[in-house]
Formats: C-alpha cells, sequence, structure tokens
C-alpha cells in the first residue's frame, strides 16, 4: 500500500517536471514509475543474493513494514529523487542551448 502512495507522489512530481519544460506530462510519470520500480527490484534483488550467499535464508515476509521494505522505499525514493534532478539539469541546459525562446519576444512590446 505505501509503494502505491510513492509512486503516486513520482508520477505527479516527474509530471510537474514536465509541465515546467513543456514536456509530455505522462510520458515522465511513467519513466517515474519505471524507475522507482527498477530502484525497489535492484535493491530486493541484490536483498536476495545477499540471504542466499550468506545462507541466512528466514521465513519473512516481505509484504508489510518490515525494515527492509523500508530500506528499498528509501533507496527507490532516493533513485528517483537522482534522476529527477539529472533530468532538471539537462532541461535547463536545453533551454539554455535554444535561441527560439529570444527570436519569440522580438517584436513583443513590454
Amino acid at each position: 500500500m505505501m509503494s502505491i502512495f510513492i509512486l503516486i507522489g513520482a508520477y505527479r512530481y516527474y509530471a510537474g517536471l514536465a509541465e515546467r519544460f513543456g514536456k509530455t506530462k505522462w510520458q515522465f510519470g511513467l519513466l517515474a514509475i519505471a524507475i522507482y520500480l527498477g530502484f525497489q527490484i535492484a535493491f530486493l534483488f541484490g536483498y536476495g543474493m545477499y540471504e542466499a550467499f550468506t545462507g541466512s535464508l528466514n521465513d519473512n515476509n516481505y509484504t508489510g513494514f518490515s525494515l527492509i521494505n523500508i530500506i528499498s522505499w528509501l533507496f527507490a525514493i532516493a533513485g528517483v529523487y537522482a534522476v529527477y534532478h539529472i533530468l532538471e539539469k539537462k532541461f535547463k541546459k536545453e533551454n539554455i542551448k535554444k535561441p527560439s525562446l529570444e527570436i519569440e519576444e522580438i517584436g513583443v512590446k513590454e
């Protein structure tokens, strides 16, 4: 249930970024979901490998609020946040390089 709330927040976060820079909102929202799920799966796969190598396989239920789930949520949120800032910097550089913004302002009275 908690992951659903995080996914909704990530979707809206990236949709806001796309709206600010004139991009397609739903595509960036889906990108946020893919990034979140990718980081979540990568972390849990890595933890599963750790458990397999150390031989500490327990009969844990990972569907609730366990320490591993909380850590994986934080790891995935950090990944979403990092990619968000990378995209934001990229979009800012693209806007600086576009002379079309200045061209459109020619002839406009203030």
